[in-house]
């Protein structure tokens, strides 16, 4: 009996290792990774032309990287940031010659909160004003966020809990939301503070969100959709949905707390429901539903990377009912931060490992 149970054991294990090592020469068959640039802590990344990303690095940088030579250039800004923890220069969206930065604003005396600043793109140096600053001003370095995404003539911001739990339950702050403010940072008349939830913060379109280090627009359906972090597990992506609650820190989204002890159920009526978790967690970072030319058999997919495992994946969400996850890779650039998909091409880049990223089909 024991030599049967060791002869599947063996055979099991061959088994895994050689889809692994197909896996690895399919992969390599098929997609090269290239490095492009060194970068030190980079964050949010976006394209201001088919040649040229701008890069926050969290230390409180702003680097401009052309894709083709790998020339790195610094442009010079006037940001009040604070580097604390995971705080820092975050996330930077571009549009119309107009640069956006989500980041932690020194407030004082070791305090800080997300903050969104605008400036007029220019690539010696960038005067930016803040149009908005999360309340209240907290003494934490956790859980900032933070992503923007632009849908229409609205720009949209994950805020991070800062490790406050149930704070992310009222919406009297901003922290452990999702915000809605137009371009220049005034409030949209439709949120929901106008339309019943008296109680809200102007500028919050959705609560009970954790630590969200993924925003992004659809094109195919017109939706904004969003990563979130849980804690030991419930990791999760979904649809950001006006005037509702993801639940947190009522719902552990299928996760723990880090002593071990259960948060609350997965999700339970009354609380957006995610469309695909994780348990155990992956660390969800950054997002984008692909639309391209390099990999068309992935568009209108979601691609998912992640810093815990360090792993691209697709997700085909099409059938809620049905969710068809895919890992593409893992383990081979480290810790991905951003990911972002050329205008022209469709060709993937990645903020990891102190590093800017090129995938492309062999």
């Amino acid at each position: 009996m024991a030599g049967d149970q060791n002869y599947h054991k063996v055979k099991k294990v061959i088994f895994f290792f050689l889809v692994y090592f197909f896996n690895q020469i399919c992969f390599a068959n098929t997609i090269q990774i290239n490095k492009i640039a060194d970068l030190e802590d980079p964050w949010g990344s976006t394209f201001v032309n088919n040649k040229e990303l701008i890069i926050t690095e969290k230390i409180g940088k702003i680097k401009l990287v052309n894709i083709e030579t790998g020339k790195v250039n610094e442009i010079n800004h006037n940001i009040n940031f604070l580097v604390d923890g995971q705080g820092g220069l975050l996330d930077v969206i571009y549009q119309d010659q107009y640069v956006w930065v989500s980041y932690s604003e020194d407030r004082g005396s070791g305090k800080s909160n997300t903050s969104i600043a605008r400036g007029e793109f220019n690539n010696k140096n960038i005067n930016f004003k803040n149009i908005f600053q999360a309340s209240p001003d907290i003494n934490s370095g956790y859980h900032y966020g933070s992503r923007l995404a632009i849908k229409d003539k609205q720009i949209y911001a994950s805020i991070g809990e800062r490790g406050g739990g149930m704070i992310a339950q009222d919406p009297t702050n901003h922290t452990g939301s999702i915000i809605r403010i137009n371009l220049d940072g005034s409030v949209p008349i439709d949120n929901p503070k106008f339309q019943g939830q008296d109680n809200w913060l102007p500028e919050i379109y959705q609560i009970g969100v954790r630590n969200p280090q993924g925003l992004t627009y659809s094109k195919f359906d017109d939706k904004i959709y969003a990563s979130n972090h849980g804690a030991r597990g419930g990791d999760w992506f979904g649809e950001i949905k006006k005037g509702e609650n993801y639940g947190w820190k009522i719902l552990g989204w299928g996760g723990k707390n880090y002593s071990g002890i259960p948060i609350g159920p997965k999700w339970k009526p009354g609380f957006t429901k995610a469309i695909q978790y994780w348990v155990p967690s992956i660390a969800a970072s950054a997002i984008t539903i692909y639309d391209g030319k390099e990999f068309s058999e992935w568009n209108g997919k979601a691609l998912i990377t992640s810093l815990k495992d360090q792993s691209l994946r697709t997700l085909d969400f099409n059938d809620l009912n049905n969710v068809k996850e895919e890992i593409i890779f893992k383990d081979k650039i480290g810790r991905i931060r951003d990911i972002q998909v050329h205008p022209t091409n469709g060709k993937i880049y990645f903020l990891a490992s102190d590093s800017l990223w090129l995938m492309e089909k062999n």
